[in-house]
């Protein structure tokens, strides 16, 4: 279940939604020069992502990509709700 307050309390974490569902996906190092935040920040928040199971994680060796869950459609909801958020 997303608590839709915890995910929208944080300006951390909607940079890092805005990044992944404009650009599909990304690893550590691209999230953190995209958005400005610090490792252990962005770290923190992608973790809590997962947790809420918006973002899935895919290790390939020590690589770690990460990507919106668009296959569960609450997470397209969230993609639009944002878009329009956005334009507004």
């Amino acid at each position: 279940m997303v608590d839709i307050e915890k995910l929208l309390s944080s300006k951390g974490r909607l940079r890092i939604l805005r990044l992944l569902f404009s650009e599909g996906q990304a690893n550590i190092s691209r999230i953190i020069k995209e958005t400005g935040l610090h490792y252990r920040l962005v770290t923190r928040h992608l973790e809590e992502l997962k947790n809420m199971g918006i973002v899935v994680e895919k290790k390939y060796g020590r690589l770690r990509i990460f990507e919106v869950d668009l296959t569960d459609p609450r997470n397209s909801a969230l993609k639009e709700l944002l878009d329009r958020l956005e334009r507004l």
